[in-house]
């Protein structure tokens, strides 16, 4: 399949289409199109041309359609469509997860009425398994949708029911073997199942070693582990060892993006998810937190230089450098901060690795101080040539500022992880503000100290 791109001649044409009431020329534009793209399409439509197109696609295309949406889009396409239409259309051809999802994110009435037109009672309790799970954790994430086996089968029974089972599920990654509690015993190999006598029993061929998380585990977590062990798929049982589900990559991949999301938000000084699609008094919200705590930080570094607005009077050289030294102290911060949060979020720090941690941004915080240090040296003594007291100040203060940046930098995001608190909230402005509050401090007492004594 072609990679698709949207352009704007494409939707254009794509519009006069619509607009136009053919359908068959609308279907055969994206009828070869994938899913994703033609979401991507979709949300780019209004409503009713939006509607006219996705009631063109086939059943099991328009429910992966509707998965590929974001989950906002989604929800405001959706209530455009009656429950009945909603039930039969779109969740019959979904996969568990992604239906629950959907219903998930309607309102009690409309998901009992939703429920209720779903002929296939089995998908529908499914359904309202998963809907008791936090979205967050790997019961929100699973879907029902497996290939398991019972250890005491032969390999003859092993093949007709992987043939029964496999009707309804997309992509066969793994399967699993489990006893007659249907508690998890391990996995099977296709190639080794395939190559045995039918007469064989199950549980000879079976492994037991498999890799599995319980229904409460953060999602945060199940993508660690796939990606530490390379999983395309992962089963999920609940607090007694009971298969109930798996969890596929295409589900981890969309947590992962949806961390990377926040923690960039949260980096950028935002407190909430928000998209450029969302309303200005949305996008408000979610900004001026921080930006009223900015302003206010600002007032208290703006009260601390009245403490040393004498000595400024006194040398007013010392205010040409007071934005090198925040802009200095709040970058070291931030890089700091953001080694340290990536080594967080991939679980590579352990107990001595942060010790080391430590250790090595010591001597990494000695070596860029040292050198950002001398080159302000050679810079102010050029702008200073009759004396060596202000080059002396602003030297000392920006290597000063630079160790202090960088231990603060690592140990604060190692504190707030330790208390259970985001720690990408250390690469944001509360880091830098706290840097620059400090540093301009740091710089005004030995400014004070150092110019007083030699001038």
């Amino acid at each position: 399949m072609q990679q698709f791109e949207l352009t704007n001649e494409f939707l254009a044409k794509l519009e006069e289409i619509i607009n136009a009431k053919d359908k068959e020329g609308a279907s055969k534009i994206v009828e070869t199109l994938h899913p994703a793209d033609i979401a991507e399409i979709l949300e780019e439509l209004d409503n009713k041309q939006a509607q006219f197109l996705f009631l063109l696609l086939d059943n099991e295309l328009a429910g992966d359609v509707l998965a590929e949406l974001e989950e906002d889009e989604r929800k405001r396409f959706i209530e455009s469509f009656p429950p009945e239409i909603i039930a039969k259309r779109f969740i019959d051809n979904m996969d568990s997860d992604d239906a629950a999802d959907l219903v998930g994110s309607m309102s009690d009435e409309q998901q009992h009425e939703v429920l209720s037109h779903i002929e296939d009672l089995e998908q529908a309790g499914d359904i309202v398994d998963l809907l008791h799970y936090d979205e967050d954790t790997a019961g929100g994430l699973m879907g029902k949708e497996l290939v398991a086996v019972n250890e005491n089968w032969t390999v003859l029974t092993c093949l007709r029911e992987l043939s029964r089972q496999a009707e309804n599920i997309g992509e066969i990654f793994y399967v699993y073997v489990v006893d007659d509690d249907n508690v998890l015993k391990g996995r099977l190999s296709l190639k080794k199942m395939i190559l045995s006598p039918t007469s064989t029993k199950i549980n000879k061929l079976y492994n037991p070693d498999v890799i599995f998380v319980n229904t409460d585990e953060t999602a945060e977590s199940v993508g660690r582990i796939m990606q530490k062990y390379d999983l395309v798929a992962i089963p999920v049982v609940d607090s007694i060892g009971r298969l109930v589900g798996r969890i596929t990559i295409d589900d981890v991949v969309d947590v992962i993006r949806e961390e990377a999301e926040k923690d960039y938000h949260m980096m950028s000084g935002i407190t909430q998810d928000v998209e450029s699609s969302d309303t200005i008094w949305d996008q408000t919200k979610a900004r001026l937190p921080w930006l009223i705590i900015g302003l206010f930080g600002g007032m208290l570094a703006a009260y601390m230089i009245s403490f040393y607005q004498a000595d400024i009077a006194l040398f007013p050289a010392t205010a040409m450098f007071i934005p090198v030294i925040t802009a200095m102290g709040g970058n070291v911060g931030i890089q700091s901060s953001a080694i340290v949060v990536k080594g967080l979020a991939s679980n590579s720090l352990g107990v001595k690795n942060i010790f080391q941690n430590i250790i090595k941004e010591i001597g990494g915080a000695l070596i860029n101080a040292t050198i950002c240090s001398s080159i302000i040296f050679v810079l102010t003594l050029c702008f200073n040539m009759n004396s060596f007291a202000m080059p002396l100040t602003v030297t000392i203060s920006l290597f000063t500022v630079i160790i202090f940046a960088s231990l603060f930098g690592t140990a604060f995001p190692l504190l707030l992880n330790r208390i259970n608190i985001d720690p990408a909230l250390a690469t944001g402005p509360f880091i830098t503000l706290t840097n620059d509050i400090i540093g301009l401090n740091i710089y005004l007492f030995i400014g004070k100290l150092i110019l007083a004594e030699l001038l």
